[in-house]
């Protein structure tokens, strides 16, 4: 009776003490550079969730190594609920791109919600032959040994999106790796490489105003933006169960009290029924989680399952950075 009573007593005098939470500004960590497309989701999402938390947001742009160098700050920073860090697909992916990560990626984190997800389109050249996936799968057979396929370099969305490509279709291509989306865009509209895949937030520009070709989405369903709602699926044109999308999610050091886990994920759910919020992502052909993923278990398990899921396709290709 007398332990009981100690342990209530204990348990109260904590949720007292968080009960004030947050008291400073909270950081979040964006393991990416400034104006990125990661970079541009964490400062929309922070002017959304700083109104249910009542707290001045900061956003550290932290970026190197392909997201790992902030990540790592986060998973060794003090778990007081005052640094988060908001990342996307290469939670899971890292784990079997780097040989040696300075964390664990389900075990030195606590799951907050995922926000987002980002869908992709297979693009190419505007000098390209081919003016349908059809036709482009017919080029590609034709051309084996011959296409350069950009990417924003190793781990970049674009970069999973095009291996992902090539084991479907059974073929090899001539990959090119940028420093970044910009440039291999660049390359893209200049005719210098032939084909890419990345994010719609990258991607619909250009495809609107006409300087590359577009040809098939990522998601398992069409997607309903006027410049993409006529693109197929890569799943329909037969690729069966080729789905590819670019998440972010919200995460806290291990051992953060739960009672400030509590509090943020509260916030995290109210700032994504945010209108503004909603409209700003929508028009970068982002869409809103709003299933049982903004909740820690749930996400958690999200991220465990792409990480089996990437794995795998990484490892295939043999490619890995130190």
């Amino acid at each position: 009776m007398k332990r009981t009573l100690i342990a209530a007593v204990a348990t109260l005098a904590v949720s007292g003490a968080w009960a004030e939470y947050p008291e400073k500004p909270i950081t979040i960590v964006v393991p990416f550079s400034a104006g990125g497309p990661t970079d541009k989701v964490a400062r929309d999402f922070a002017e959304a969730v700083r109104k249910p938390l009542n707290a001045t947001i900061v956003i550290e742009n932290v970026g190197g190594a392909g997201g790992t160098l902030g990540a790592s700050k986060v998973a060794k920073a003090a778990p007081d609920g005052y640094t988060l860090l908001l990342h996307h697909v290469s939670m899971a992916t890292s784990p079997a791109l780097y040989r040696t990560l300075p964390y664990k990626t389900l075990d030195d984190f606590e799951y907050l919600g995922l926000i987002n997800e980002v869908p992709m389109t297979l693009i190419g050249r505007s000098t390209l032959p081919a003016n349908n996936y059809a036709e482009l799968t017919k080029w590609i057979g034709e051309n084996k040994g011959k296409i350069n396929l950009a990417n924003a370099g190793l781990g970049a969305a674009s970069h999973l999106c095009g291996l992902l490509f090539q084991q479907s279709l059974k073929t090899e291509m001539t990959t090119v790796p940028y420093k970044g989306t910009g440039p291999a865009m660049t390359d893209l509209i200049g005719g210098q490489v032939d084909i890419m895949c990345d994010q719609t937030t990258n991607t619909t520009p250009q495809i609107e105003s006409g300087k590359v070709k577009a040809y098939a989405v990522t998601t398992t369903k069409k997607l309903t933006t006027p410049a993409l709602a006529k693109l197929p699926t890569l799943d329909e044109s037969g690729l069966k169960g080729f789905n590819v999308t670019i998440w972010h999610g919200l995460y806290a050091p291990k051992g953060t009290p739960k009672a400030a886990l509590d509090k943020l994920n509260a916030a995290l759910k109210v700032a994504l029924k945010d209108a503004e919020f909603i409209k700003r992502e929508e028009a970068l052909g982002a869409v809103i989680v709003t299933d049982a993923r903004t909740a820690p278990a749930d996400h958690k398990k999200f991220v465990a399952a792409e990480i089996e899921k990437w794995g795998p396709v990484i490892k295939a290709a043999g490619q890995y950075a130190d």
